[in-house]
């Protein structure tokens, strides 16, 4: 209770920071502590299985990674864009996140139980062959994609995961029901539950990724298939119980419209659509500033990933191996980031919205110089020497500086990042959150990454390789981080004006009007929010 919380100023300093969550507060946040829980540690082991299905896939390799965002992804993105905002027009919000997520979940076993097992008969192997002796070299990347179909369709799933359940409908069902002042302090901990999610399904990942094939079990004709098997199993079981406790939630009048302030938003009509959303978005400096930082933060992520996963191909060419390697540093990354999470609530708390965002980038500038530092200088002799010096090879020694630089991004990542975005958004009234998500989160977060894969892309046709189009990459992302800094400056005098003012930000009515009549040929559904 209260009173038991305030016997002992010793007890309350600590709770402050391991649990600064009333007792009865418990019957909300545990339940979204869960799905928030189940959410990431499905999301972490997407992320190893869909690249080991990619990167190590016969005829291809981290070059595929680029082609992969811009030509499937980002198009992924858009529709997937369309069908929320469709969804939203139709259903309850309530109704839309077990709709999306049955799709999700459908896929999965779709994907396990009939696109795997039957993958050499459903990929054109023949004419991916044939277009990789006419293409030039830089192709190579996109008649892998093409080649690997299936493998493909795995990856945009798994991506889409990242965007549309962990970003737009967990999000935006806890910016719902949370109050800034509240958020201080959940957001915090939610973080750690994402960091606990990460590690313990690195553990889980490599666990399964080590199986021996086991001819008496009834699926998969070798070990990477039965691992695989395995691993999508326990994906599909975890969204289930998703599933189950959002509907806990909302029996128990937890949900969405319980929040003071949301309930005064639930009797306004939303419509949603692609063009209006962006029109509404261009509409606020306030959210052009949250884009922004959204898409500096993927083209820097995505500028370093690609890159760190052609040295690990190289280090670990078999699927095992790599999702062996890659589950430890999960594993790593949800250790750093649940230490992390204690600090960084500490100084969400203790310190303004801008001190607390700027410590990301600042994290990705010094990590990925120190990263593109050592690769510029592989190859020579003072490189060498250093390496001998340690026992290995310079190859060894550039994963670790890029798994290192991996491990504390995303660690800042699921720590502060995510929660100083996802807090930016509360003060918003309910159209602008709704709209503002669906764009920011829903796109722009792909057009991000998709914006790097096009860097990529193109030094790999002038260079040939990752490995020679480093140098270049390293400059670029210098240059995106300085302004991913100047963004979020702009963006916490907007923020700090908002919260200190008390007030919900929105687009002018005539404003919002034009954009009403912009949007007169496009044939939408007025949204109702159904009682669930």
């Amino acid at each position: 209770t209260r009173q038991d919380m305030s016997t002992s100023i010793g007890f309350k300093k600590l709770r402050s920071i391991l649990w600064p969550i009333y007792a009865h507060e418990h019957k909300k946040f545990i339940p979204m502590f869960i799905i928030f829980f189940l959410i990431c540690f499905n999301y972490s082991i997407l992320r190893v299985t869909k690249e080991a299905l990619i990167v190590t896939a016969p005829s291809s390799g981290a070059e595929a990674l680029p082609f992969l965002k811009v030509w499937a992804i980002l198009p992924a993105a858009l529709g997937f864009t369309f069908i929320f905002t469709r969804f939203s027009n139709w259903f309850s919000r309530e109704r839309v996140f077990y709709v999306m997520m049955s799709i999700f979940i459908g896929f999965f076993a779709f994907f396990t139980l009939y696109l795997f097992p039957n993958r050499e008969a459903l990929h054109p192997h023949d004419l991916a062959d044939k277009l990789q002796e006419i293409l030039p070299k830089g192709f190579n990347g996109l008649i892998a994609i093409f080649r690997h179909w299936t493998f493909t369709t795995f990856y945009i799933m798994s991506e889409m995961w990242s965007t549309m359940v962990m970003t737009i409908l967990f999000w935006g069902f806890a910016n719902d029901v949370t109050s800034v002042k509240d958020a201080r302090r959940f957001y915090a901990i939610l973080g750690i539950g994402a960091n606990l999610a990460t590690m313990i399904s690195g553990r889980v990942s490599h666990l399964i990724s080590g199986h021996q094939y086991n001819p008496s079990l009834p699926f998969g004709a070798d070990s990477w298939g039965q691992a695989l098997f395995i691993l999508n199993s326990v994906i599909i079981i975890a969204g289930l119980l998703c599933m189950v406790i959002f509907r806990w939630i909302h029996i128990k009048g937890l949900g969405y419209g319980s929040n003071a302030s949301s309930r005064s938003d639930d009797k306004q009509k939303i419509k949603m659509g692609i063009r209006r959303n962006f029109k509404y978005l261009a509409k606020s400096k306030y959210l052009l500033c949250i884009a922004a930082v959204v898409l500096m933060f993927n083209i820097s992520l995505t500028l370093i990933e690609v890159v760190w996963k052609d040295q690990i191909k190289q280090l670990y060419p078999s699927p095992t191996a790599y999702t062996a390697y890659m589950s430890n540093v999960l594993t790593v990354i949800g250790l750093v980031a649940t230490f992390g999470a204690f600090i960084s609530g500490a100084i969400m708390r203790r310190f303004s919205w801008t001190t607390s965002a700027l410590i990301p980038p600042a994290i990705f500038l010094i990590t990925g110089t120190a990263f593109f530092s050592f690769l510029l200088f592989k190859n020579t002799s003072l490189s060498a020497s250093f390496a001998a010096l340690l026992g290995a090879t310079p190859l060894t020694i550039g994963v670790f500086f890029g798994s290192m630089q991996n491990i504390f991004a995303r660690a800042t990542k699921y720590t502060l990042f995510d929660a100083t975005k996802e807090l930016s958004f509360i003060p918003l009234s309910k159209e602008s959150r709704m709209k503002g998500k669906a764009a920011i989160d829903g796109f722009g977060s792909r057009l991000g990454k998709s914006g790097a894969s096009i860097v990529h892309q193109s030094l790999i046709m002038v260079f040939g390789s990752i490995s020679l189009s480093a140098p270049f990459v390293g400059g670029i992302l210098i240059l995106v981080i300085v302004g991913w800094m100047a963004a979020t400056r702009l963006l916490g005098k907007e923020f700090h004006k908002l919260t200190y003012a008390h007030e919900k930000l929105d687009v002018p009515e005539e404003e919002e009007a034009e954009v009403a009549l912009a949007e007169e040929r496009e044939p939408e559904l007025a949204t109702t929010e159904a009682p669930s």
